[in-house]
C-alpha cells in the first residue's frame, strides 16, 4: 500500500528529473573523466620518475603491515583526505612501485588517519575551517598542484622536471574530479530530502556499512 510519505518521495524524484538532473549527470561524468585522466597522467609520471631510490624508500616505509598503516595514517593526517591517499596508493601500485599487500596496509592507515584528524578537531574544540587546516585541504591543493605542474611542463627543459610536472597536474586533476563527483551527489541528496531519511532511519549496523560503502564508492569521499 502506497503511503503519503511514499507519494512525497516519488514527487520529489519527479520534480528533480529535469534539466537540473541532466546538468548534474554531466558534472558527475566530467568529474569521473577528470578523475580517471588524472590517475592515468599521474601513473605515467610515476612510471617515468620512479627510480630505484623511490622504490627503496617506499618499500622501507611499508615493508610491514604496521609501517604501512602508520604511513597511510601520517599522509592522510597531512592532506586531510583518505580518498586522495587511496588514489595515490593505487597509482603507486599501477606503476609497480608498491605491491598489493603494501597498499592494503597504507589504505587501512588512511582510514584511521581520517578518523584521528576528526577526533583531534573535536577534542580540541577547533572549527573545521582553521586557516592552517584549510591550506592542506585537497580543494586548496588541487589548483596549486596544477599551477606548479603546468609551470614545470611549460617552462622547464629537463625531462625529469617535466615528468614531475606531469605528476603534479595529474594529482591536481584527481582532486578536482573528486570534488566534482562529491558536489554533484550532494546536490542530489539536497534535492531529495527523503534520501537523507533513508540514512537517518537505519539502525542495523550491517545495512549502515553497506550504505556507507556504496555511497563512498560513488562520491569518492569517506
Amino acid at each position: 500500500q502506497t503511503t503519503l510519505s511514499d507519494l512525497d518521495f516519488y514527487a520529489q524524484i519527479g520534480a528533480f528529473v529535469s534539466f537540473e538532473l541532466i546538468h548534474i549527470v554531466i558534472i558527475l561524468l566530467g568529474g569521473i573523466a577528470l578523475f580517471l585522466f588524472g590517475m592515468q597522467l599521474m601513473g605515467d609520471g610515476l612510471k617515468k620518475v620512479a627510480g630505484g631510490k623511490l622504490e627503496v624508500i617506499l618499500y622501507r616505509l611499508s615493508n610491514t603491515p604496521l609501517k604501512g598503516v602508520l604511513l597511510g595514517t601520517g599522509v592522510t593526517a597531512i592532506i586531510q583526505s583518505s580518498s586522495a591517499t587511496s588514489v595515490m596508493v593505487v597509482g603507486f601500485v599501477n606503476a609497480g612501485i608498491l605491491t598489493l599487500s603494501q597498499a592494503v596496509g597504507i589504505i587501512m592507515g588512511a582510514n584511521i588517519g581520517t578518523t584521528i584528524t576528526a577526533w583531534i578537531l573535536s577534542l580540541n574544540d577547533l572549527p573545521g575551517d582553521v586557516w592552517y587546516l584549510a591550506i592542506v585541504k585537497p580543494t586548496t591543493l588541487a589548483p596549486v598542484a596544477i599551477i606548479l605542474g603546468a609551470g614545470l611542463l611549460f617552462f622547464c627543459q629537463k625531462k625529469n622536471i617535466k615528468t614531475i610536472g606531469e605528476f603534479l597536474v595529474g594529482l591536481g586533476l584527481i582532486f578536482i574530479g573528486m570534488e566534482y563527483m562529491s558536489n554533484s551527489m550532494e546536490v542530489v541528496f539536497n534535492a531529495i530530502p527523503s534520501l537523507q531519511n533513508v540514512f537517518a532511519g537505519q539502525n542495523n549496523p550491517v545495512i549502515g556499512i553497506l550504505i556507507g560503502t556504496g555511497i563512498t564508492a560513488i562520491i569518492q569521499s569517506s
